[in-house]
Formats: C-alpha cells, structure tokens, sequence
C-alpha cells in the first residue's frame, strides 16, 4: 500500500518541489513473477499496484520506481533502501516486505497486501471514537518504537501510510524517506539513534502538515521528528481536522 494521491511526499531543491513522472501499468502486466490487477494509489517514489504472485497464488502490494527516476542515483537508493529498511523489521505493525527486483526497466519492491483502509480514509467521517482511536494509537506507537529501536527514522509519518485492516490491525507504510544511522554503538550493532541527516543540508524531504519544524526547515532529524508527526497524526484523529 503506499500514500494517497492527494498526500505525495515532496522532495524540495532549490525552493522547487519535485514531484515523481507516472508510470501506468495495466491489469495483467506482469513484473516478473507479479501479474497486476489494479491500482492502488501513487506518492513521491513511485505508484503502488494489488499484483498476484503467481508462484504461491497470493495478493501481494507492489511498488513501481519508473525507469526515469531509476536513472537518478540518489531515487534509485532511497528505493533500494526502503526495501532493506522494512525488510529489516520483523514486527506486526510494520508492513512486511517479501520480494524486490527489476523487470523491463522498471524496479518494484513487493510487500504483503492489507485488505483495509489508509487512516486517511477513514478520518473522512470525522475524528474516530476514544475507544478506536487509543487501540490505533496504541498499534501505530508500538511500531513506530519498533523502528526506532533499529536505529530507523520514518519521515513521512501521515494517516495517508498507515493501513487499517477490516479486523483493526494497523501496518506502518512507506519507508521511501527513511534512513539509518550507521554509527555502531558501543556495542558494534548498527542503527543506534542519532541527530543526522541522510539528505543534502537544506533540503526538505516529507509532507507539508505533519513535518516536524527541524524537518521543514531542511536540518538534521532524528526519532523526535517521527513523534511531532505522530502527535500531528493523534491530533487529526481525536478531532478530524488537520493539527496544520
């Protein structure tokens, strides 16, 4: 599943935001082993399809990175790095990755499909009971804390990347803009938290309404930046407006 089309993350150089081209697969296109049946939704790194593994005969999400943005060294890793970011983290809440690879030209990461709705969705009715709105909250915190533990920032913490299955599961979206600290710690694991910053200073990198201040301004981030996301997200879901 990936973000809405109305909510696609910017990616700002030069007081200029860019935007992804679009790629348009057709039902039954196949990328490799994945025959697509259907759109799913776009956002800043590529567009996400329902797809069939024909292998196993199971509903799979895929994500596309168009052969244009391929070409950019610098989409192509945050791409590759999205699929090693969520592949790395075993955990209920977080999206599971099952497969990446390139086909025609075209990159694509293949994850679990959710059979649900985005909390984008469903804050279309207005602000969500106390009682829902703490059993979301409390899945969303559990594994945002998951991530952060691995030494992985979000960045793009927003109701349009997170997925709400019909049986009330929600599942963490969308590691397009993350990053990891590589520093070991004193320990020599990887992924220990700290104040860096994976892009070029003074560029912005998320979306306008639930950045973090440090995050609109282009400075260095870490797992706070993902809790002011977060607070903007609880505050959307307690009142069904938008913090900002």
């Amino acid at each position: 599943m990936g973000p809405s089309r109305h909510e696609r993350p910017m990616t700002r150089r030069a007081g200029c935001a860019i935007e992804s081209p679009q790629v348009s697969l057709s039902p039954g296109q196949r990328l490799g082993p994945y025959e697509i049946l259907s759109p799913i939704g776009a956002g800043g790194m590529g567009e996400v399809y329902k797809a069939l593994d024909v292998r196993l005969s199971r509903p799979v999400a895929i994500k596309v990175l168009p052969s244009e943005l391929a070409a950019d060294p610098e989409r192509l890793r945050r791409f590759e790095f999205e699929a090693r970011a969520a592949s790395a983290l075993n955990h209920p809440h977080i999206l599971t990755v099952y497969d990446v690879g390139e086909s025609e030209g075209i990159s694509f990461i293949a994850t679990e499909f959710v059979d649900g709705k985005t909390l984008l969705e469903l804050l279309a009715a207005g602000p969500l009971p106390l009682k829902k709105l703490l059993e979301l909250a409390t899945q969303i915190a559990e594994g945002m804390s998951a991530a952060h533990e691995a030494g992985i920032v979000h960045r793009d913490l927003k109701p349009a990347n997170l997925i709400v299955s019909k049986d009330g599961y929600v599942k963490l979206l969308d590691f397009g803009l993350a990053y990891r600290d590589p520093t070991p710690n004193s320990e020599g694991q990887t992924g220990t938290m700290r104040t860096v910053s994976a892009t070029t200073p003074g560029s912005v990198l998320g979306t306008v309404g639930y950045m973090s201040p440090e995050q609109a301004r282009g400075e260095q981030t870490d797992y706070r930046s993902d809790q002011f996301s977060f607070g903007s997200v609880l505050y959307e879901m307690a009142t069904g407006v938008r913090a900002f």
